[in-house]
């Protein structure tokens, strides 16, 4: 199967990006874990889970934010895409402005250049200008953005279901066939 890095970064929903790992290694999909100091606050508050605990659980490989040597951050690897999720106003920002400072924005960079599929979630409302200009421009240079703004019209009846609903839309963008959500038909009007 595919090779995907997945990065939580300081936004409030690390539970996309838990969702999003169980999704893709249950699919039989390896993962790379990045997780910024935010995204870990973010994971203990919101999910009760550590960075480690949570690569052990899924079977990923916990690689160091600080370590711009791990092999997420190559050209020369074999990965398939990056996508961080949720994505914070600063970390957009700085891949944005090409700043590769850590592994996530290294990594994001690193697939911008290569012309791997790159996505971003980003969490934060309302945007600021600065926010919907910086998304603009990864956006001009072939990122993907998925806001984490869940549709209603499958009637979600738990907050999981809301959650599955963009987890849904980010495996959709990888190629990655799911059925986490009821899909349009255009039958239901």
């Amino acid at each position: 199967m595919g090779l995907h890095v997945i990065a939580i970064t300081g936004a409030s929903g690390a539970r996309y990006g838990v969702r999003l790992i169980e999704a893709l290694t249950s699919a039989g999909h390896d993962v790379r874990l990045i997780v910024s100091n935010a995204g870990a606050i973010n994971l203990d508050l919101e999910c009760d889970i550590t960075a480690e605990q949570l690569a052990e659980r899924y079977g990923c490989v916990l690689e160091g934010n600080q370590n711009l040597a791990a092999k997420s951050a190559s050209g020369s690897a074999n990965i398939d895409s990056v996508v961080i999720c949720p994505a914070s106003g600063t970390t957009t920002a700085k891949i944005a402005a090409g700043i590769s400072d850590n592994l996530a924005t290294r990594s994001a960079i690193v697939a911008l250049k290569e012309k791997r599929t790159l996505i971003l979630v980003p969490r934060e409302a309302p945007y600021a200008t600065v926010h919907l200009e910086n998304m603009t421009r990864i956006s001009q240079w072939g990122g993907v953005i998925i806001p984490a703004s869940p549709g209603f019209y499958n009637h979600p009846q738990s907050i999981d279901d809301l959650i599955d609903f963009i987890v849904a839309r980010i495996l959709d963008q990888l190629g990655i066939d799911n059925d986490l959500t009821v899909r349009w038909t255009g039958e239901e009007v």
